[in-house]
């Protein structure tokens, strides 16, 4: 599965459900939990039932997700009761413990990490089969911790980098924190490119702008290519004239190198 961009949208708003193919995110989300008020959760768990079918036949190419209540919350028995046929998975904000994932339906899950026992619980939550990616909710992480939301975002550097390692372990996509700032289109590219080198596979867009941006940061580029390939060539001829290590446009070069060099590649098919 590919997913650089899942792009939320309040389920309780049916024009902007209907608009969400048209910025090409890879994945959307018909949110029933922070985007839609405590009062209009039955009216949300109307309009997903009525749209997600549509986005689903209309646009195949898409996939289509719900992100539900969290587990403990008053609303969850009747998010997941009412969640429409032929999506693609449901999307589980502050998931805490296997017993939690054990608790769902057998769809594909998204697991929000955003809890301070969250994320220190991380590879257990993420063990389960069922689930197919993850995200890190620095936001709700923040305020879960009493801290301070900084723009240089160090806060929250540990909690994030634990997702991606916990990902990892467990052959899980992970999915990069959200960016508030709907239009600063310098800060989310910089944000994204720190995500992407933790590990990170894509990103939560809250915007539709956000998408494209998410794409090409986390699609590596025709010149990242080209040297990935020159690099790998070099390497191998090194290899077979019985050289382990390079150096390589001023750099030194050995078999972890050559690891990323090949995982670069691989992203790009």
């Amino acid at each position: 599965m590919r997913l650089r961009s899942l792009l939320f949208a309040p389920g309780n708003k049916a024009e902007v459900l209907a608009k969400l193919p048209r910025s090409g995110p890879d994945g959307v989300v018909l949110d029933l939990e922070d985007a839609v008020p405590s009062d209009a959760k039955d009216e949300a768990r109307q309009v997903v039932a009525a749209a997600a079918p549509a986005l689903v036949t209309e646009h195949p190419e898409l996939s289509v997700f719900v992100r539900v209540n969290a587990v403990p919350s008053e609303w969850f028995a009747a998010d997941i009761a009412a969640l429409p046929e032929g999506i693609a998975g449901i999307v589980v904000p502050k998931l805490e413990s296997a017993d939690q994932v054990a608790a769902l339906p057998p769809l594909p899950v998204i697991a929000g990490l955003e809890t301070a026992a969250g994320v220190a619980r991380a590879e257990a939550v993420l063990a389960d089969g069922q689930v197919v990616a993850a995200y890190f909710g620095a936001e709700d992480y923040v305020a879960d911790m009493g801290g301070v939301r900084t723009l240089e975002s160090t806060e929250v550097l540990y909690a994030r980098s634990a997702v991606a390692l916990a990902a990892r372990l467990t052959g899980t996509l992970a999915l990069d924190q959200v960016v508030t700032d709907l239009r600063d289109e310098e800060r989310f590219r910089a944000d994204a490119a720190v995500g992407r080198s933790l590990g990170y596979r894509g990103k939560l867009c809250i915007h539709p702008a956000q998408v494209a941006w998410a794409h090409e940061a986390f699609s590596p580029s025709e010149q990242e290519l080209d040297r990935a390939r020159r690099l790998l060539t070099a390497y191998e001829e090194a290899k077979a004239a019985g050289t382990a290590a390079i150096a390589f446009e001023g750099q030194m070069v050995d078999e972890p190198l050559a690891r990323q060099a090949q995982a670069l590649l691989d992203s790009a098919d």
